[in-house]
């Protein structure tokens, strides 16, 4: 899943915890990447809880959970796939790496 501000793809650290933040927005599960954490209230941007006011919350099999106060509710709005326009997706990402490493001629 990529940062839901700028579009990067999420990468292992070579040790310790991820320095990548998990939030909900809109009612979807979101990542936010270090280089955005830096940048305006991002906090801002992700929803909160209506019990406890936190951001900490996460988005699972159509509920939203707050990790603070343990408030389950329904999620509103629905999972949906979004696809940018002319953008790669993760499986042609996938397949140009594989490609590479394999030393083979691009993909079609």
């Amino acid at each position: 899943m990529p940062c839901y501000r700028c579009g990067a793809r999420q990468t292992d650290p070579d040790h310790g915890p991820s320095p990548w933040r998990r939030g909900v927005r809109e009612d979807r599960q979101v990542l936010i990447c270090p280089d955005c954490q830096n940048g305006l209230d991002w906090a801002g941007e992700l929803d909160h809880c209506t019990a406890c006011g936190s951001t900490t919350l996460v988005c699972r099999l159509g509920e939203v959970e707050c990790r603070t106060c343990g408030q389950v509710r329904a999620a509103e709005r629905t999972p949906e796939t979004r696809v940018s326009a002319g953008a790669p997706g993760l499986s042609e990402e996938v397949a140009a790496a594989l490609s590479r490493v394999l030393r083979r001629g691009p993909t079609t």
